[in-house]
């Protein structure tokens, strides 16, 4: 079957820019496709790039959108390389989104799920917390390796203080700590009961990171570390079995991770990486079929953009 293909890019500034250890986050930029089958059926896809985590940058994205033909067919949406992982997720879920097989299966799993609220770093998440507790959000992630670790350790003691004792704290370094104060905050982790730590270490300490899962009573989970289905199959072949943060915008092809996640009983928080509506359906799809251990999902992040956004996006 030949499909009509389009697309068009997009911007999104976040309300207030996101800091991570990374760098500081302002506009959300990514591709919306559309194939139209051909009884006039559409299916909606995002390409949605995270290059820090090593997805393909925003313009080989539009690169590739750019040299196909105006018609596809199904060989050419599972093709894409490798090296193009979120183009493999955009077309998949797109081609998938006509398949009304697939949409059948989803409602009732999907209203089982929920939703970690992402609080913004520093002192700032003193005061957002009660905004989505008060919306009913129980489980809270909070950037840390941003600012120096006492620093962020005063505020840390002021926030577990201030939380009601039936939410969930998970913290998320972003890979921006290193060895001695990996050990530190796992040593606070344990004391105040912490869901997890996220990726303390860069992606190049994976043996560290092993150890470091064996020591302390708080689990630790990859995230850069497992960007990609490939990046998946290598830490689970080299023996880590904590838990896994898999954001399906940027891991590549869907059906690869349900194979993935099918074949192995693997501790999985699925995790939104600020796509729109459209990514963050098909998403939230695959994480409703795959979550196998009850966890909240990382998709608490609509307060990050103004609610307008995505009818009057920057561009």
């Amino acid at each position: 079957m030949h499909y009509k293909f389009e697309f068009r890019s997009y911007q999104r500034r976040f309300r207030q820019p996101l800091q991570t250890s990374h760098g500081v986050w302002e506009i959300r930029e990514g591709i919306i496709i559309r194939l139209t089958d051909e009884t006039g059926h559409i299916g909606w896809g995002e390409i949605a790039p995270l290059t820090w985590f090593g997805s393909e940058t925003i313009e080989s994205a539009l690169d590739f959108c750019r040299q196909l033909p105006n018609a596809i067919k199904s060989e050419t949406i599972f093709s894409i390389p490798d090296n193009l992982p979120c183009c493999q997720f955009g077309f998949e879920s797109a081609w998938e989104a006509l398949d009304d097989h697939l949409k059948s299966q989803i409602p009732n799993l999907k209203s089982q799920i929920a939703y970690s609220g992402l609080l913004p770093a520093g002192k700032a998440a003193l005061d957002r917390w009660q905004v989505l507790w008060q919306q009913g959000t129980y489980t809270f992630k909070w950037k840390i390796g941003v600012a120096p670790i006492q620093e962020e350790m005063n505020i840390f003691d002021r926030l577990i203080e201030a939380l009601p004792t039936e939410t969930k704290l998970r913290l998320d370094a972003n890979a921006g700590l290193n060895w001695q104060e990996a050990n530190k905050w796992l040593g606070v982790c344990d004391i105040a009961n912490i869901e997890f730590l996220e990726q303390p270490l860069p992606i190049d300490r994976f043996d560290a990171m092993l150890d470091l899962s064996k020591r302390y009573s708080t689990p630790l989970a990859l995230d850069e570390s497992v960007a990609t289905i490939k990046q998946l199959q290598t830490c689970y072949q080299l023996g880590w079995r904590s838990i896994f943060v898999i954001k399906p915008c940027i891991v590549g092809s869907p059906k690869l991770l349900r194979q993935f996640c099918q074949q192995h009983d693997i501790d999985a928080v699925f995790s939104s990486v600020f796509e729109t509506t459209i990514g963050r359906q098909a998403a939230l799809n695959l994480a409703a079929e795959l979550s196998r251990h009850n966890r909240a999902v990382g998709f608490g992040v609509n307060h990050w953009f103004n609610e307008d956004d995505e009818r009057n996006p920057v561009s």
